[in-house]
């Protein structure tokens, strides 16, 4: 089955509309898809009765921004109620931090020789309250500053880059305990992206199982395949269902195209049987 369950639309830092990604999504064959925008769940009606009228089954998603041991953590919630208020209210509450985030990244990259940066970002940034370092990077190629998003965050916008601004997201057992007020799944999106040592994962893990967690991705367009087998070990020894997703964001970025996923390792509970009846 084509399973698609993490990727964003303009609502937060994608290029086409939630209407656009369904569409694309079903010009690709996906068959069960879900919309995770960034702390954000704005696009999910548009994007459920697009995914309706195209015949998808179609998952209610949001990507939640979490700090743990000083790092930026994303945790997907998947099958959720996105009009539960506290869970609006919450997110709203996480995005509130990223206008003075945004200035100070402006700022910093001016000091490095990038000028007016923020207003070069704004125009690629559907939502103002969602400026992101996705959306600079967007600038910083389309002006020239870097070839592409990859060199921006290598250069300027990664965690250790010297651009990057550090912020305070949700705890980790609040975002889980906000997605399942509303209904949903917890999973940990592509925890190969994060820079953490073996006992940090093995704390990670253990720690957002204990919380409730239900699943990691395993396969996704931010991993290596290398990564994909180890990451199934993974899901295997805590118990956890098994998620993937492309992570798209628009066409020509990234690693992989909505819908254009290998299949899971085998051995797993796939977290989709969960929507399948």
């Amino acid at each position: 089955m084509n399973v698609d369950l993490h990727c964003h639309s303009t609502i937060s830092d994608g290029v086409l509309t939630p209407d656009q990604v369904a569409q694309r999504a079903y010009q690709n064959g996906v068959e069960l898809w879900a919309l995770t925008d960034h702390d954000e769940v704005g696009g999910l009606a548009l994007a459920q009765a697009t995914a309706e009228q195209l015949g998808i089954r179609f998952v209610p998603g949001v990507e939640i921004s979490v700090t743990w041991l000083n790092k930026t953590v994303h945790i997907v919630g998947l099958g959720i109620d996105y009009t539960h208020l506290p869970l609006v209210d919450a997110l709203r509450y996480v995005r509130s931090g990223r206008k003075q985030r945004a200035i100070k990244m402006a700022q910093a990259l001016a000091d490095l020789g990038v000028a007016d940066a923020l207003e070069g970002a704004i125009p690629f940034a559907s939502n103002p309250e969602l400026v992101s370092r996705t959306h600079f990077a967007r600038f910083l190629v389309e002006s020239g500053h870097c070839a592409s998003i990859k060199e921006v965050f290598d250069r300027y916008l990664g965690e250790d880059g010297p651009a990057f601004v550090p912020m305070q997201w949700a705890k980790l057992e609040n975002a889980v305990r906000w997605i399942h007020e509303a209904g949903g799944v917890a999973v940990i999106a592509h925890p190969g992206r994060y820079a953490f040592d073996p006992l940090q994962f093995d704390l990670l893990f253990s720690t957002f199982k204990e919380l409730g967690g239900e699943g990691i991705e395993v396969v996704t367009g931010s991993h290596a395949p290398a990564q994909y087998e180890h990451y199934a070990q993974v899901a295997k020894r805590f118990g956890f269902e098994a998620s993937c997703g492309s992570d798209f964001h628009g066409p020509g970025e990234g690693r992989m195209d909505l819908g254009k996923l290998p299949a899971l390792p085998p051995g797993l509970t796939p977290i989709w049987q969960r929507w399948l009846s």
